[in-house]
């Protein structure tokens, strides 16, 4: 998408279609006021005869309006000035977006005043594009350029920031969006080593000669019936001092999981190309970073296996050795993404990260506690925790935290083995998993966000297509660039 200033007003500019925003119980101001005055107060009259709302997130298209040489007017509305959150920017960019993208349009331009213009970028790039990869016909139609309307609160830097992250989230979406057929930890590890690349990070790719050589035992095993070989990918960016520590993001690559022999059922089995979605994530803010030039050291870590069944599956009372040499009673196959991660989160700590964030669709748990929208946040550390909700809450994410207490740890206690895979009840199950994962990270300030709600969504909204969100990609960004 090209994204450009526009001098032209609302009245006089040439496009596919142009965009203005109404606030609620205010009356008409600015672009919106031309448009009125330019076709005779007939969105006055929409509004009167509510066949336009202000409401937020509510549009209503015109069309041929006379007047202008447009011949689409979106009209969005905004709701009560003075009480958008910290997601409206993004959401508007996103509404305006999908809203039009419904058939080709190759121009359009925007005449809407938003707080964040990164964030509204970035949600124009994503509100066009959406999981209709094998659609014949599509439903979505991305937008080929769009002028946003000059003023002193627009900068060409914010633009360019908006591209990035809507680039990067866009990304995130894609690999999340794609079919296990299509990506498999092999060519996962691929595009991320086109990733790097093309936006200036390394990678390092572990084969399953390097895994053996590296112990990852528990990783291994959870791939070990799957026709598609594991990975594990370790990406680095050094745009701080030299010698500084790195902060590391850990995200699980479960490209497909069947549950194992403890076999998913159909209906549940039917998403679980999406059980990528942490280490998409860690890709998605990796590729932002470092086009960005943050200055900060960053490393990203993912491992990537598919979860599968065969004579020689890891069983249930198997006992295995993580990378870290801690073992693990096997008590639940489905329970395999918290095994990935043991191992992926041992390397790194090798790599000497001094804090973590780590992301996971690890637990339906944590959706029955928390809901579609709401990502749970776990910790060692209540100063790393709070930095990560900050950033979280300035990009207008909804994470939440869910307690640690060391109760929870008695339920992961095995008698043959250090500890087990599961808390053995359904009690507290997304804090069990975190309390898992918290076994692996020894003193170093960590955030587990388990992302299985948000990640993936059966519905669309009016801002986004079903399917993937690319949540907390921005969150992650905002993270290293406030550290």
């Amino acid at each position: 998408m090209k994204i450009e200033f526009t001098d032209s007003s609302v009245v006089e500019v040439e496009a596919d279609a142009v965009v203005v925003g109404i606030w609620k119980d205010e009356p008409l101001e600015g672009p919106a006021k031309q448009l009125d005055d330019a076709i005779g107060g007939g969105l006055s009259r929409m509004i009167e005869l509510e066949e336009v709302s202000a409401d937020r997130y509510q549009a209503t298209m015109m069309l041929a309006p006379s007047g202008i040489k447009a011949p689409v007017a979106l009209v969005v509305g905004l709701g009560q000035q003075g009480q958008s959150d910290a997601a409206f920017s993004t959401r508007i960019g996103g509404v305006i977006a999908k809203s039009l993208a419904g058939k080709a349009r190759e121009h359009i331009a925007t005449f809407v005043d938003v707080p964040k213009v990164d964030e509204f970028v970035s949600g124009l790039l994503n509100g066009c594009v959406g999981q209709d990869l094998f659609l014949e016909k599509k439903k979505l139609f991305p937008i080929e350029s769009v002028s946003i309307s000059k003023s002193e609160s627009v900068s060409s830097e914010a633009i360019d920031q908006g591209r990035v992250l809507g680039e990067s989230v866009k990304l995130t979406r894609h690999l999340v969006n794609l079919p296990a057929s299509d990506l498999y930890p092999e060519s996962f590890a691929d595009q991320i080593v086109k990733t790097g690349a093309e936006s200036g990070f390394e990678v390092e790719v572990w084969d399953e000669e390097r895994l053996e050589r590296e112990r990852c035992g528990a990783l291994l095993a959870v791939g070990r019936a799957s026709t598609r070989q594991s990975r594990l990918v370790i990406m680095r960016y050094n745009g701080g001092a030299e010698g500084d520590a790195p902060i590391g993001l850990v995200g699980k690559g479960v490209t497909f999981d069947s549950g194992g022999l403890s076999l998913k059922p159909s209906a549940s089995m039917l998403d679980m190309k999406c059980d990528m979605a942490g280490a998409a994530t860690v890709v998605g803010a990796m590729k932002a970073i470092a086009e960005l030039g943050v200055k900060q050291n960053v490393f990203g870590f993912v491992g990537l296996a598919e979860n599968m069944i065969a004579g020689d599956s890891f069983r249930l009372g198997d006992v295995l050795t993580a990378r870290s040499g801690k073992t693990i009673e096997v008590h639940n196959t489905d329970a395999e993404g918290r095994l990935v991660l043991a191992d992926t989160l041992d390397v790194a700590i090798e790599n000497g990260v001094d804090r973590i964030v780590d992301l996971a669709t690890l637990t339906g748990a944590c959706v029955v506690a928390l809901g579609l929208d709401t990502v749970g946040l776990m910790t060692n550390d209540d100063d790393w925790s709070d930095q990560v909700a900050s950033a979280a809450n300035e990009c207008g994410e909804a994470v939440w935290p869910l307690p640690m207490f060391e109760e929870f740890a008695e339920q992961i206690k095995s008698p043959i083995a250090d500890i087990k895979n599961t808390g053995g009840n359904r009690w507290g199950g997304a804090i069990t998993a975190g309390k898992f994962l918290e076994e692996f990270v020894q003193d170093v300030p960590w955030v587990h966000l388990d992302i299985a709600g948000p990640s993936f969504a059966e519905k669309p909204k009016k801002w986004i297509d079903g399917g993937a969100s690319g949540c907390m990609v921005r969150s992650l960004v905002r993270l290293i660039e406030n550290a």
